[in-house]
């Protein structure tokens, strides 16, 4: 993984300091310590980082905002 997702991902974690669990806030630290320092993760600080992400960032769901929006008919 390269820099950029690495900072896409705790970027995207920031928003949900206050959701994590004190265990999972003290490796997001480490993981921001770690990423000052310009450290590449290696597999499993990466793998980690990704299970934090994806247990918290819900993806929204488009679909239910379909119906605000009507297809016009020709």
């Amino acid at each position: 993984m390269s820099y950029r997702d690495q900072q896409k991902l705790l970027d995207g974690l920031k928003k949900y300091l206050n959701k994590l669990e004190p265990n999972e806030l003290e490796e997001y630290k480490m993981f921001i310590k770690r990423q000052k320092d310009d450290e590449d993760f290696d597999s499993l600080s990466m793998r980690r980082l990704k299970e934090l992400y994806n247990k918290y960032h819900q993806a929204v769901d488009k679909s239910k905002y379909d119906h605000f929006f009507k297809k016009s008919d020709e």
